[in-house]
């Protein structure tokens, strides 16, 4: 009965959920509205150029009316001055249109807030140095120099490793001062950089797939490292409001068990206990990681231990069923700390190829799919009526099974805590028997030896005394003369021998 309640309460989710919606083949992310990357960039860029194209019908038709409204009024045909306002309007459109569209030539133009760069004969190391590549007011963090030093090292050795870091060097620069851009404004800008740095690398560089990868792997480790402060949980979005809402979300859901989420996780067997521990260590990790593709490797780790917890449970291979209801729960336990932020980071900032395929890329879109369901978890996910599910959020009842907040881990921790006491009150007892019975042994030894002296003092018989004829005191002992005198077969006996000198 209860495997047919777990089966009818389990969390199912089609594969084909995972991908883009528009049947690209690639993930999607609902951070996306179920686009991938490349389907959400060109979705949003023709929302741009849509709104762009409406911006100048706009001003077309203001200046038009205006023209004709001061020709009415001043009977005049020669242009006025009060056009003027709507030419500066449409001068700005053309300048948002032309920074909206072609971001990617301002990526390799030096900012004029910018100081002078240094001749292009220094070698790399000098201009790299911190002291000529500061580009902001406050001075380079110490994470900041270690990136910027590992990637100089892993450029050297390149043939166009000089022309790659003064691209990313040029690009850091001039996204400093562009705080006050919105945050998905600043994403564009990123993953517009991350295109066609990428693009460069295949058609000027004649590199390889795998070989730009690699490039590209370390070109987002130093340009995330380097604009960390300014592009986490910025302050012109709403992230850190999420992640409040997520976190006051996961806690009010304390009273979920793993029996109600269908999870096939036995943690009462000890391996599967310390992989469900592992794996919640690795989603907490998350934050702590500056890197998207650090972020992910923290995610796919805690995948892998889920999947082997699975495995233990069922002596079988887990199923893609099994493997998103386990993540809720390890969610549900874990409690992220910035979950949305750090998602949100990984969707804005992340090389997008790693996010459209490969196990990253399917770890990460299950683990949005997790949250996106704690987000919206009723009574009837878990087969509870709309009655029952309120009551548990208020508070008003506690878990029908051990609570979720305990975990494995900490209710065995408990049960031994447990028997260590009630071991400790045996012991106890133990000790007072114990004491009890030295007591006890000790009477009965007294008692014993008492028993034997007053047996000893009944029959002792008294001692013999004689008196003999030189006038011994009496009660002197005379047992020897006694028993001589007794001894009548003495008188047979012969005289003893006298000693004799030996004459030869």
């Amino acid at each position: 009965m209860m495997a047919q309640r777990s089966e009818r309460r389990r969390i199912r989710l089609d594969q084909s959920e995972l991908l883009c919606t528009k049947g690209c083949g690639f993930y999607g992310n609902t951070a996306w509205q179920g686009l991938c990357s490349k389907c959400w960039r060109d979705e949003n860029q023709r929302d741009r150029q849509k709104q762009i194209q409406d911006d100048w019908a706009l001003a077309e038709r203001l200046q038009r009316e205006e023209e004709e409204a001061y020709a009415s009024r001043h009977q005049k045909t020669q242009p006025q001055p009060a056009v003027a306002p709507f030419s500066k309007f449409e001068e700005r459109k053309t300048k948002e249109k032309s920074s909206k569209v072609n971001t990617v030539t301002k990526f390799f133009t030096p900012s004029i807030k910018i100081p002078p760069k240094k001749d292009a004969t220094v070698p790399l190391d000098a201009q790299s140095s911190p002291s000529s590549c500061s580009t902001a007011s406050r001075p380079p963090s110490a994470d900041t120099d270690h990136a910027t030093r590992e990637f100089m090292d892993f450029l050297k050795p390149l043939k166009y490793g000089r022309q790659i870091f003064k691209q990313c060097r040029a690009f850091t620069e001039s996204m400093a001062f562009k705080r006050d851009m919105g945050v998905e404004d600043m994403s564009e800008c990123v993953q517009d950089f991350y295109q066609s740095l990428s693009e460069r690398l295949h058609t000027q560089f004649k590199g390889s797939s795998e070989y730009v990868e690699g490039i590209m792997d370390e070109v987002e480790r130093y340009t995330t490292t380097r604009l960390y402060k300014e592009v986490f949980c910025p302050e012109t979005s709403d992230d850190e409001k999420k992640d409040l809402a997520v976190q006051k979300r996961i806690r009010a859901l304390h009273w979920v068990t793993i029996e109600m989420l269908g999870v096939p996780v036995d943690e009462d067997i000890p391996e599967a206990s310390d992989s469900v521990v592992k794996a919640i260590t690795d989603v907490i990790e998350i934050d702590s990681k500056r890197v998207p593709k650090d972020k992910l490797g923290c995610i796919t780790r805690c995948s892998k231990h889920i999947f082997n917890a699975i495995r233990i449970s069922k002596k079988e291979a887990a199923s893609a069923d099994d493997f998103l209801p386990t993540l809720i729960y390890i969610v549900l336990k874990a409690n992220p700390p910035r979950l949305q932020s750090n998602i949100q980071y990984i969707t804005r900032f992340c090389n997008p190829s790693r996010l459209m395929t490969g196990e990253d890329g399917y770890y990460f879109t299950n683990l949005c799919c997790a949250v996106a369901f704690i987000e919206k978890l009723d009574g009837k996910s878990l087969n509870l009526t709309s009655e029952e599910f309120d009551h548990y959020m208020s508070g008003g009842q506690a878990s029908p099974s051990r609570p979720l907040a305990g975990g494995s881990a900490i209710s065995q921790v408990h049960q031994r805590l447990d028997l260590l006491t009630g071991l400790g009150e045996r012991q106890e007892l133990v000790m007072e028997r114990a004491r009890q019975l030295e007591s006890d042994l000790i009477d009965w030894t007294d008692e014993v030896e008492q028993k034997v002296q007053s047996v000893l003092d009944t029959f002792e018989a008294p001692t013999p005394t004689v008196v003999t004829a030189d006038g011994a005191a009496p009660g002197a002992p005379a047992a020897s003369s006694a028993i001589d005198s007794d001894n009548v077969e003495n008188e047979h006996l012969p005289p003893p021998l006298t000693p004799q000198v030996f004459a030869g």
